[in-house]
C-alpha cells in the first residue's frame, strides 16, 4: 500500500494548528511524490496550500474513519497519533459525555467539574463480577479488575493514580477505596470498610486546600493499603504519606487558602466547646488571611467541620484527643498573629508579655509564658568550650517562627495519620492488599522550587516503572500469541533519574551543601553546573546564574535554587523544640518526643502513639540536632525507594487524570491544556509504545464476521474461518510485515485496519452505487408507465371537458336572453309601483299632521288641569307623610333598640352549645311548657272575668241601691234636686267608667298576651320545622356528596390502598428477608463457636428439645375460654387504639368489667382472708390423732339426710331392745361420725350465712353509695335551669340504657359462649358415647357368639378411615427426620402432589383431635426448624426449594381449609367440613408458616437469578439471533470476555428459554400454586429486564439500530414463550417495557423535531437520564450510518425536562416485588390420601 493510495483525493488529515493544536482537513487533489505541499480544504470550506518538508518526507497524520472515532480504547483506532487521541478523547468528552476512556492499560478519567450520577451502589453492583473489557470504562472496573486479579492470581494491586492539581486524583482514589469497601466489605462487625472511607474526611481537612487550580487539592501524596483476608473481605488498611506541603502552612499566594482545618475551625468556633480556643473569624488571623477571600463557594466550612469530627469519633479517637488536636492547630494560628516588634538597632526583636495571641498559644500548648517570649527572639549557639545566647533580627525571628509552625503542622499531621493508621490496623492475618497510590503529577509553573523537584522526580519513578510495565505486558502478549517480535524501542528515563538520586546527583549535592555552614542556594547551583553541564537531561538557562533546567520525559523545567537549602534542612530551632516537650499536656510533649528519648513521666500513660507500628512512610521531622541529620530530599528518596518496592511487588493499574480547564467550566475542553497533560502523564507514550508494534488486535471470528464482505464466494465454501482470514489478508495486503498471524488473533500495524475499512466501505459503496442504479432504473420504468397511462387518462377528460363547456355556453347564452326580458318588464312596473306607493305616503302623512295638531292642543289643556289637581293632594299628602314619617321613624328607632338588645342575647345564646341541643332536644319540651303557660293564662284570664263579672255585678246592684234611693229621695224632695247627689251620681259614674276602663285594658292585655303566646308557639313551631327541614336537607346533602365523593374517589381510594398495600407487603417481606438472614448469620456464628469451643476430649452435640426450644419462638396454644375483658382487649387489638378510643360502648364495657374484676378481687381476698382465719381455728382446735379424713362428696351427700337421719334416731323400732357391747360401741363410733358431719355442716351453713351477710351489706353499702351520688345529682340538677334538667335528664336516662344494653349482650355474650362450648363438648362426648356403646355391643355381640360356638372365628370389622394419622410423642423426630429433613422430592414422583404437607396436616388433626397442645406446639415447631434445616443445606437447589414452597404453602392452605373459619370454607365439600380442627385456632402458626413461605419464595428466587443470570447479556445483546444482522466494531487493548464466538461463556436465547421450560416443569410437577408460578415468572422477567438494559446502558458496543433489531426479535420470543405457557397474564411482559421502548429508540430516527417528539411519546418507561444516555452512547456500526448530534440530544433533554423522573440511571437488579400467597383450598379429602412405604412411616396408624 502506497504513500499515494493513502493520501488520495478527500482523504482527511490533521494538521498543527496554534489555536486547536491540532485541526481537521480533507485532500481535494491526489498526493504523488515529489509534490512540495497538499491542496486542502478545511473544515469551514477554506482551501489552504500545506507545505511539505521534502527532506523528512513528513506527511500530516491521517484522519481515522468516523466509524471509529468515539472509541472506549484509544488503542482501538487504527492511526495511534496524538491528534487522534486528542479527538477521540473530545468526542467522548464533550458529545457524549463520557468522562472515563482507556488508553491500553491506563484509564483516562476527564475532570467534568460537574457531579455525575454514575457513582451509586447501583453503578457498583452493575459492575461488580463483570470483566473490564464488558462495560463501559469507569474508575469502577479498573477497581473489579484489581480485586478480581487479586482474588484469581492471589498477588498484591496496586491502583496508581496520578495528574496534575484540580484533575480529580483525590475523588477518583475516594470512588476506588468505595467500591473495595462496597464489593469487599467486612465479614465480622468492626465496619473496617466505613473506617477505611472516614479517614478521607480526615485527610482532607488536614492536608487539602484551596488552589488557583483546584478548590481541594491534596497537598501531599498518599498510598493506602488495603487489606483483605482469604475470602477477600477487608481486614484493615494502612496509609503512608509523602512530602506535605508545610509552607502552606505560613504562606499562601492570592485566591489561595490553608489547610482546610483552620477554616472549619474557625467557622465552628461559636460551639461552647471550643471557647476556650479565643478564635474569631478566619479573616482575623494572618496564616488564614494571606490569600484574599477565605471562602470557598458551595463550601459549608462548619458542616464539614462536623464530618471532620465524626469521622474522628468513627476511628476511635477519643474527644480529649479531638480537643487537643483542635486546640494545637488553633494554637498554630495564634502564633502566626503574634506580633514581633524590631528594636532600634535592626539586630534584636522583642514580643509584649501582653500579647494576647502568644499568651493564648502558650495557654493551649501547655508551656511557658516567658521561656516561649524569650526563645522566640533569641537563639543558642553551642561552641566546643561555651554557649552563647544571641539576638535575631526580625526577618531571622519571623522565620523561625514560622518554622516552628511548619514542624508543630508537620508533627501534628504525622500523628493524625499514626492514628489513623492505629484504627485501620487489625490483628488478622492479612492474605493480600490493593494498594491506592493518589500521588500529585508531574507539575511545571513559571516559578518552580524545591516541592515541585521532587514532585517530578517522583513522577519520573513512575513514569519509569511505568514504561517497562507496559513494555512487558506487550512482550507478554507477543509470546502468548506465538508471534515473532523485536524489542521496542520506548523512551528511557534512567539517565533523569540518574542526575537527580545518583551519587554526586542534585539530592546528593543538595545534601552537601546543606552540611556547609556558610553554603548558600548559590553556590549550590554553581556546583551543579560545574558538576553536570555535560549531561543531556541538565541545561543551564542564559539569563540566570541561581537556576537549572532539568530535561524531564513530559517537558522542560526550570528551577529557582533560592530557597533549596533551607527547605531541605527544615530547620528549627532546638530550644523552641525543648520548650514544647516539657509542655503538660501529654500529647503536645509526645509529639516532639522522638522513640531515642526518654518519656517524661507524664505521658507514659498517653504516649501511645510511639509505639504504633504501622508508620507513615515520611519519617517525623525532628529537631536540627546532630542527631536528626536527615535533610528533607534524604527523606522522600528513601519513601519513594520503599514505594517502588512496593508498587514492583504488585500488580498496577494506571489512572491518569486529565484537567480539561483551568477556568473549572463543566464539560468545557481546552485542547491546549490536555495535550500538555496527555503529554505529562503518560498517555502518549502508552499510544507510541502501542504503535510501534502491532496495536490493532483482532479476534479470527470477529475479523471474520467484520469483514466477510471481502472474501470471495468460493473461498467462504471454506469452514476453517483461520484459513479464510490467511488468504484474505495476503490477498489484500501486500507487504507481510503489516500484520501476523497469532494463536486467536491477528495484529495488524498501525494504519492497516484504517485501510481494511476503506475497502470494506469501498466494497459497500460499489454495491450500494449497484443496487441504487438497478432500483432508480426500476423506478423511472414505474414512473414512465404511470405518466403515459396518465397522460390519455387526462386527454379523454379533457375532450369531453370541451365540449361539454360548449354545449352549456350554448343553454346558458338562451337562458340570458329570457333572463334580460323578465328582468326588464320587471324594473318598469316596479318603478311605476314605487312613485304611486310615494304619493299615498305623503297625502296620509299631510292628513295625520293636521289632526295631531288639534288633539296635541286639547292634550295640553287637559294635562295641565289634570297636574294642578295632582299637585294640591301631593302638597296635602306630603304635609300628613311627614308628620307620619317622623312617627314611624321614633316608633322605629325605639323598636330597633328593643330588637337590637334582644337579637344580641339570641346570638349570645345561639353562639352557646347548648342552643341547638335546647332548639333539637327540648322542642317538644318548650311546646309544652308553653301549652301549659297559655293553659294557665286561660285559667288566669277566667278568674279574672269571673272576678270581673262579680264586680260589675255588685257595682250594678249598687247603682240600682242608688237609683232606687235617689227616686226615693226624689219621691221624697220632689222636684227639688240636691247638688250633693248629683254630685255623688256623677263620682259613681265616672268610678262605673273607671272600671270599665279597667276592665277592658286588662281584657286588651290579656288578649295581647294569649296572642303573643300562641305567635311564640307557632314561632317555635315553625322554627323547629326549619330546623328539621335543614336538618333532612343537610343529611340529604352529606348523603348526595357521600356518593358523588365516594363515586369519585372510589378508584382512586382503591388504587391508594393497592398501592399501600403492595408497599406494605413489600416492606414486610424485606423485613422477613432480613430476619431470614440475621438468623442465618445466627446459625453461622453459632456453628463457628461450637467448632471453636469443641475439643477432642469432650464433644456435645445439643438435644432435639434445646434446639426447639432455642429456635421456636411462637406462643403455645391456649385451649381455655376466654372471657369478656379478654375478647375487648382482643377487640382493642384489631381495631386499633385510636378507634377502640372512639368505640363508647367497648370503653364501658372494659371499665365496667374492671369495676367488677376489682370486686370480686376484693371479695376473693375476703374469702381468702376468712379461710386462713377458718385453717388457724381447725389446726388449733382439731387433735392431731384425727384419723378420719371428711370426704367433700360424703358432706354433700348427708347435707339432704341430716335432718330425716336427726328425727329419726328417737324413733327406731329396738330402740329399747339390748344391744351387744360390740354393737353398741360401734353405734357410738356412729353417733360420733354423725356428731362429725353435723358440726361441719352447721359451722358450713353458718359460714355461708355470713358470705350472705357480707354480700348483702356489700350491695346495701352499693346501693348507699348509688343513693348519695343520685341525691347529689338531684340537687345539682335543681340548680340548673329546665332547659338544663330535661337535657340532664336525657343524658342520665341515655346513660342508664346503655349500661342495662351493656349488661344483656354481656349477658347474651356469655350464654352464647355457654352454648357452643356446651354444643362442642355435647358433640365430643356423644361421639365418646357412640364409640362406648359401638364397643360394647360389639364386645356383647361377640361374647354371644363365642358362648354359642367357641369354635367360629369372628372378622373384626374395621372402622372407616377419618382422615388423622396417631403417632406417639417419641417417634417425633423420626416422623421429622423420614418426612422432611431426608425427604428427597424424586421419592414422590408419581405420588400426590404436596404429599407431605397432607400427612402433616393429618398429624396435627389427630393432635387437636385428642386436645393435646403440646403434641400440636411440639409437632408444628419441629416441621419449621427441619424445613429451616433443609433449605439451609440445599441452598442452591432449585428443585428442593420449589418442593419445600409448595408443600409449606399446602400446610398453610390446608390450616385455612380446615381451620373452621366460614370465610375459608364456602369450597368445602360436607366431608371436608367434617375433617375441621375442633380445639385449637392456628391462626399465629399460620402467620408463622406465611413469613417461612416468604423466605422460601424468595431463596427460590435467588437460585433461580443465580441460574439466569450468567446466560442473559451473552443471550439477549451479544448472540446472533438474526444471523449476519450485527456487525463488529474494532476493539482496543480490553478485549470482551464473552466473545460472540461459539465458546464456553457464550449462551443463546434458546439458553434461556430451556432453562425457564425445567423451571416451570419443575413448579408445576410439585404442585404448585399457579399464582406463585405466575409471580416467579413476573420476578425473572423482571430481573432480565434489568441486567439487560443496564448493561445496554454501561456498554457503546451494542447501542446500534442492529442490537436494538435483535433485542426486539429476543423479547418476542420470550412473549412466544410465556403465550405458549400460559403466562401472558402474570404482568412479566409489564416488566419488560423498558427493554423493549430502550430497543425502539435504538430503531427509530433520530434527526428532525418529530423524531424528537416521537421518541419522547414512546419511552415512557425510561427515565430522562437513561434516554439521553441511550443517545449518547448510540454508535452506528457502518459509516453509513449518522451519528446522533448533540443539538439532537438537547433537544430531547429541553422536551423531557418537565418530567420528575428520578435520578437513578441504572434500574435495581436486585429489587423483589412483594409476593401474595392467595388462598387456594383442596379438592383432595383427607380420608383419600395413600401414603406410600418409601417414606417409612409404618409407625404412623389411621385414626
Amino acid at each position: 500500500m502506497s504513500v499515494g493510495e493513502l493520501y488520495s483525493q478527500c482523504t482527511r488529515v490533521w494538521i498543527p494548528d496554534p489555536d486547536e493544536v491540532w485541526r481537521s482537513a480533507e485532500l481535494t487533489k491526489d498526493y504523488k511524490e515529489g509534490d512540495k505541499s497538499l491542496q486542502l480544504r478545511l473544515e469551514d470550506e477554506t482551501i489552504l496550500e500545506y507545505p511539505i518538508d521534502v527532506q523528512r518526507n513528513q506527511l500530516p497524520f491521517l484522519r481515522n474513519p468516523d466509524i471509529l472515532v468515539g472509541e472506549n480504547d484509544l488503542t482501538a483506532l487504527s492511526y495511534l497519533h496524538e491528534p487522534a487521541v486528542l479527538h477521540n478523547l473530545k468526542v467522548r468528552f464533550l458529545e457524549s459525555n463520557h468522562i472515563y476512556t482507556y488508553c491500553g492499560i491506563v484509564l483516562v478519567a476527564i475532570n467534568p467539574y460537574e457531579q455525575l450520577p454514575i457513582y451509586g451502589q447501583d453503578v457498583i453492583y452493575a459492575y461488580s463480577g463483570q470483566n473490564m473489557g464488558d462495560m463501559d470504562p469507569h474508575i469502577f472496573a479498573v477497581a473489579e479488575e484489581a480485586y478480581k486479579q487479586m482474588a484469581r492470581d492471589e498477588k498484591n494491586q496496586s491502583i496508581i493514580v496520578s495528574g496534575e492539581s484540580g484533575a480529580g486524583k483525590t475523588v477518583s482514589a475516594k470512588y476506588a477505596m468505595r467500591y473495595f469497601a462496597t464489593v469487599g466489605g467486612s465479614a465480622s462487625e468492626t465496619n473496617i470498610e466505613e473506617k477505611v472511607l472516614a479517614s478521607s474526611p480526615i485527610m482532607e481537612a488536614i492536608g487539602n486546600a484551596k488552589t488557583t487550580r483546584n478548590d481541594n487539592s491534596s497537598r501531599f501524596g498518599k498510598y493506602i493499603q488495603i487489606g483483605f483476608d482469604k475470602r477477600y473481605h477487608i481486614i484493615g488498611a494502612n496509609m503512608r504519606t509523602y512530602l506535605l506541603e508545610k509552607s502552606r502552612v505560613v504562606f499562601q499566594a492570592d485566591d489561595e487558602r490553608n489547610y482546610h482545618i483552620f477554616y472549619q475551625l474557625c467557622a465552628a468556633a461559636g460551639l461552647p466547646e471550643f471557647k476556650e480556643l479565643a478564635l474569631t473569624s478566619a479573616e482575623d488571623f494572618f496564616y488564614t488571611s494571606q490569600g484574599g477571600d477565605t471562602s470557598i463557594e458551595g463550601v459549608d466550612d462548619a458542616e464539614d467541620f462536623e464530618k471532620t469530627r465524626q469521622a474522628f469519633t468513627l476511628l476511635g479517637v477519643r474527644e480529649s484527643h479531638q480537643i487537643s488536636i483542635f486546640k494545637i492547630i488553633a494554637s498554630i494560628l495564634h502564633l502566626g498573629s503574634v506580633e514581633i516588634q524590631a528594636e532600634r538597632d535592626g539586630d534584636s526583636c522583642s514580643i509584649s508579655p501582653q500579647d494576647e495571641h502568644l499568651s493564648n498559644f502558650c495557654r493551649l500548648l501547655g508551656v511557658e509564658h516567658s521561656q516561649m517570649e524569650h526563645w522566640l527572639c533569641h537563639r543558642k549557639l553551642v561552641t566546643t568550650s561555651e554557649t552563647y545566647v544571641k539576638t535575631m533580627s526580625l526577618q531571622q525571628v519571623i522565620n523561625a517562627r514560622n518554622a516552628l509552625a511548619k514542624h508543630i503542622y508537620a508533627q501534628l499531621f504525622s500523628w493524625i495519620v499514626e492514628h489513623i493508621n492505629k484504627a485501620l490496623h487489625t490483628s488478622l492475618k492479612q492474605h493480600s492488599f490493593i494498594g491506592v497510590l493518589d500521588i500529585y503529577g508531574f507539575e511545571t509553573f513559571e516559578v518552580n522550587s524545591f516541592e515541585q523537584f521532587c514532585i517530578n522526580y517522583a513522577n519520573e519513578k513512575l513514569q519509569q516503572q511505568f514504561n517497562s510495565h507496559v513494555f512487558k505486558l506487550e512482550q507478554e502478549e507477543y509470546m502468548k500469541e506465538q508471534i515473532p517480535w523485536t524489542l521496542i524501542d520506548f523512551y528511557d528515563n534512567q539517565p533523569c533519574i540518574d542526575l537527580i538520586e545518583a551519587k554526586l546527583g542534585i539530592l546528593d549535592l543538595l545534601d552537601e551543601e546543606c552540611k556547609v555552614p556558610k553554603g548558600t542556594d548559590q553556590n549550590w547551583a554553581q556546583k551543579l553546573y560545574d558538576r553536570h553541564s555535560s549531561s543531556q537531561h541538565f541545561q543551564k538557562p542564559r539569563m540566570s546564574n541561581t537556576a537549572f533546567i532539568i530535561v524531564h520525559f513530559a517537558d522542560k523545567v526550570e528551577y529557582l535554587s533560592d530557597g533549596f537549602l533551607e527547605k531541605n534542612r527544615d530547620t528549627v530551632y532546638e530550644e523552641q523544640i525543648n520548650i514544647l516537650k516539657a509542655s503538660k499536656f501529654p500529647l503536645v510533649a509526645d509529639l516532639f518526643h522522638d522513640d531515642k528519648d526518654p518519656v517524661p513521666a507524664t505521658t507514659s500513660g498517653k504516649g501511645s502513639s510511639s509505639k504504633i507500628s504501622i508508620r507513615s512512610a515520611r519519617p517525623p521531622m525532628k529537631a536540627s540536632n546532630k542527631e536528626h541529620k536527615k535533610t528533607v530530599g534524604h527523606q522522600f528518596r528513601t519513601s519513594l525507594h520503599l514505594l517502588m518496592e512496593t508498587l514492583n511487588a504488585t500488580t498496577p493499574h494506571y489512572v491518569r487524570c486529565i484537567k480539561p480547564n483551568d477556568e473549572k467550566l463543566p464539560f468545557h475542553f481546552d485542547p491546549k491544556r490536555a495535550v500538555q497533560q496527555l503529554r505529562a502523564c503518560g498517555v502518549l507514550e502508552t499510544i507510541r509504545i502501542s504503535a510501534a508494534g502491532y496495536p490493532s488486535r483482532w479476534a479470527y471470528h470477529d475479523f471474520f464476521n467484520r469483514y466477510r464482505v471481502l472474501v470471495k464466494k468460493r473461498e467462504l465454501a471454506n469452514t476453517d474461518k483461520k484459513a479464510i482470514c490467511r488468504s484474505v489478508l495476503e490477498n489484500l495486503i501486500k507487504d507481510p510485515d503489516k500484520f501476523q498471524f497469532g494463536r486467536t488473533k491477528i495484529f495488524f500495524r498501525a494504519g492497516q485496519v484504517a485501510y481494511l475499512e476503506k475497502l470494506r466501505a469501498d466494497k459497500f459503496r460499489t454495491a450500494t452505487i449497484m443496487i441504487q442504479k438497478t432500483v432508480r432504473g426500476w423506478l423511472q420504468k414505474v414512473k414512465y408507465r404511470r405518466l403515459k397511462g396518465a397522460t390519455l387518462t387526462l386527454q379523454r377528460y379533457c375532450r369531453g371537458h370541451l365540449a361539454r363547456r360548449l354545449a352549456e355556453h350554448l343553454r346558458r347564452t338562451r337562458a340570458a336572453v329570457v333572463l334580460q326580458k323578465h328582468y326588464r318588464m320587471q324594473r318598469a312596473r316596479q318603478a311605476y309601483q314605487r312613485v304611486r306607493r310615494a304619493a299615498i305616503v305623503i297625502q296620509a302623512f299631510t292628513r295625520a299632521m293636521f289632526v295631531r295638531r288639534t288633539y296635541r292642543q286639547v292634550l295640553m289643556e287637559h294635562k295641565a288641569t289634570t297636574i294642578q289637581k295632582h299637585v294640591r293632594g301631593w302638597m296635602a299628602r306630603r304635609h300628613f307623610q311627614r308628620l307620619r314619617d317622623a312617627a314611624i321613624v321614633i316608633q322605629c328607632a325605639f323598636r330597633m333598640l328593643k330588637a337590637r338588645r334582644e337579637l344580641k342575647a339570641l346570638r349570645i345564646e345561639a353562639r352557646s352549645a347548648e342552643h341547638l341541643k335546647r332548639l333539637n332536644v327540648g322542642m317538644e319540651n318548650k311546646v309544652v311548657q308553653l301549652q301549659r303557660k297559655i293553659d294557665e293564662q286561660n285559667k288566669e284570664f277566667k278568674t279574672l272575668s269571673e272576678q270581673l263579672s262579680v264586680t260589675t255585678s255588685t257595682y250594678t246592684m249598687e247603682v240600682e241601691r242608688l237609683k232606687k234611693e235617689l227616686a226615693h229621695y226624689q219621691q221624697s224632695l220632689g222636684e227639688d234636686p240636691s247638688l250633693s247627689l248629683q254630685e255623688e251620681v256623677e263620682s259613681l259614674r265616672t268610678e262605673l267608667q273607671r272600671a270599665h276602663s279597667e276592665r277592658k285594658i286588662l281584657e286588651d292585655a290579656h288578649s295581647r298576651e294569649k296572642d303573643e303566646l300562641r305567635k311564640r308557639v307557632t314561632d317555635l313551631e315553625q322554627e323547629n320545622a326549619l330546623l328539621k327541614d335543614e336538618k333532612e336537607q343537610l343529611n340529604n346533602q352529606i348523603l348526595c356528596q357521600s356518593k358523588d365523593e365516594f363515586a369519585q374517589n372510589s378508584v382512586k381510594e382503591n388504587l391508594l390502598m393497592k398501592k399501600e398495600l403492595e408497599e406494605e407487603r413489600s416492606r414486610y417481606q424485606n423485613l422477613v428477608k432480613e430476619y431470614s438472614q440475621l438468623e442465618q448469620r445466627y446459625d453461622n456464628l453459632r456453628d463457628e463457636m461450637t467448632i471453636i469451643k469443641q475439643t477432642p476430649g469432650h464433644r456435645r452435640n445439643p438435644s432435639n428439645q434445646s434446639s426447639l426450644e432455642s429456635d421456636s419462638n411462637y406462643p403455645s396454644i391456649s385451649t381455655s375460654d376466654i372471657g369478656d375483658t379478654e375478647d375487648a382487649l382482643q377487640q382493642v387489638e384489631e381495631i386499633g387504639l385510636e378507634k377502640a378510643a372512639m368505640d363508647m360502648t367497648v370503653f364501658l364495657k372494659l371499665q365496667k368489667r374492671v369495676r367488677e374484676l376489682e370486686q370480686e378481687r376484693k371479695k376473693l381476698q375476703v374469702q381468702l382472708e376468712k379461710r386462713e382465719q377458718q385453717d388457724s381455728k381447725k389446726v388449733q382446735v382439731e387433735p392431731p390423732q384425727t384419723d378420719i379424713d371428711l370426704d367433700p362428696d360424703a358432706d354433700l351427700a348427708y347435707n339432704s339426710l341430716k335432718e330425716p337421719n336427726i328425727n329419726a334416731r328417737s324413733s327406731w323400732p329396738n330402740s329399747e331392745k339390748h344391744v351387744d357391747q360390740e354393737d353398741a360401741i360401734e353405734a357410738y363410733h356412729g353417733v360420733c361420725q354423725t356428731n362429725r358431719l353435723l358440726e361441719a355442716q352447721l359451722q358450713a351453713q353458718s359460714l355461708e350465712h355470713e358470705e350472705e351477710v357480707e354480700r348483702l351489706k356489700s350491695q346495701l353499702e352499693a346501693l348507699k353509695e348509688e343513693m348519695d351520688k343520685q341525691q347529689q345529682t338531684f340537687c345539682q340538677t335543681l340548680l340548673l335551669s329546665p332547659e338544663a334538667q330535661v337535657e340532664f335528664g336525657i343524658q342520665q336516662e341515655i346513660s342508664r340504657l346503655t349500661n342495662e344494653n351493656l349488661d344483656l349482650k354481656e349477658l347474651v355474650e356469655k350464654l352464647e359462649k355457654n352454648e357452643r362450648k356446651l354444643k362442642k363438648q355435647l358433640k365430643i362426648y356423644m361421639k365418646k358415647a357412640q364409640d362406648l356403646e359401638a364397643a360394647q355391643a360389639l364386645a356383647q355381640s361377640e361374647r354371644k357368639r363365642h358362648e354359642l360356638n367357641r369354635q367360629v372365628t369372628v372378622q373384626r370389622k374395621e372402622k372407616d378411615f377419618q382422615g388423622m394419622l396417631e403417632y406417639h410423642k417419641e417417634d417425633e423426630a423420626l416422623l421429622i427426620r423420614n418426612l422432611v429433613t431426608d425427604l428427597k422430592p424424586q421419592m414422590l414422583s408419581g405420588a400426590v402432589p404436596c404429599l407431605p404437607a397432607y400427612i402433616l396436616y393429618m398429624c396435627i388433626r389427630h393432635a387437636d383431635y385428642t386436645n393435646d397442645d403440646l403434641k400440636v406446639h411440639s409437632l408444628l415447631t419441629s416441621t419449621i426448624n427441619g424445613i429451616k434445616k433443609v433449605l439451609k443445606k440445599h441452598n442452591d437447589d432449585f428443585e428442593m426449594t420449589s418442593f419445600w414452597l409448595s408443600n409449606t404453602c399446602r400446610l398453610l392452605h390446608c390450616l385455612k381449609q380446615y381451620s373452621g373459619d366460614e370465610g375459608f370454607m364456602t369450597q368445602n365439600t360436607a366431608k371436608q367440613n367434617e375433617h375441621c380442627l375442633k380445639n385449637f385456632d392456628l391462626t399465629e402458626y399460620r402467620q408463622v408458616l406465611s413469613d417461612l413461605s416468604i423466605q422460601i419464595y424468595q431463596q427460590l428466587i435467588k437460585i433461580a437469578e443465580g441460574m439466569l443470570q450468567p446466560m442473559i447479556v451473552s443471550a439477549m445483546l451479544e448472540n446472533e439471533s438474526i444471523q449476519g444482522l450485527s456487525g463488529v466494531k474494532p476493539t482496543g487493548y480490553r478485549k470482551r470476555s464473552s466473545s460472540m464466538a461459539d465458546g464456553d461463556n457464550s449462551y443463546c436465547l434458546e439458553a434461556i428459554i430451556r432453562q425457564m421450560n425445567a423451571f416451570h416443569t419443575v413448579m408445576c410437577d410439585q404442585g404448585l400454586d399457579p399464582e406463585i408460578v405466575l409471580q416467579v415468572f413476573k420476578q425473572l422477567f423482571y430481573m432480565i429486564n434489568a441486567v439487560t438494559l443496564n448493561n445496554l446502558l454501561l456498554r457503546k458496543d451494542v447501542c446500534s439500530w442492529s442490537t436494538g433489531m435483535q433485542l426486539r426479535y429476543n423479547i418476542s420470543q420470550l412473549e412466544e414463550w410465556l403465550r405458549g405457557r400460559n403466562l401472558h397474564q402474570s404482568g412479566a411482559v409489564q416488566t419488560m417495557e423498558p427493554l423493549i421502548q430502550a430497543a425502539q429508540l435504538l430503531q427509530l430516527k433520530k434527526k428532525t423535531q418529530e423524531d424528537a417528539e416521537a421518541i419522547c411519546s414512546l419511552s415512557t418507561s425510561l427515565s430522562t437520564q437513561q434516554i439521553v444516555k441511550i443517545l449518547n452512547l448510540y454508535t452506528p456500526l457502518n459509516e453509513f450510518e449518522e451519528r446522533v448530534t448533540v443539538a439532537f440530544i438537547r433537544t430531547i433533554q429541553a422536551q423531557l425536562q418537565e418530567r420528575n423522573d428520578p435520578q437513578q440511571l441504572l434500574l435495581d437488579a436486585k429489587h423483589m416485588f412483594p409476593v401474595v400467597f392467595p388462598f387456594n383450598p383442596s379438592s383432595l379429602t383427607m380420608d383419600s390420601i395413600h401414603i406410600p412405604a418409601c417414606l417409612n412411616l409404618e409407625f404412623l396408624n389411621e385414626v
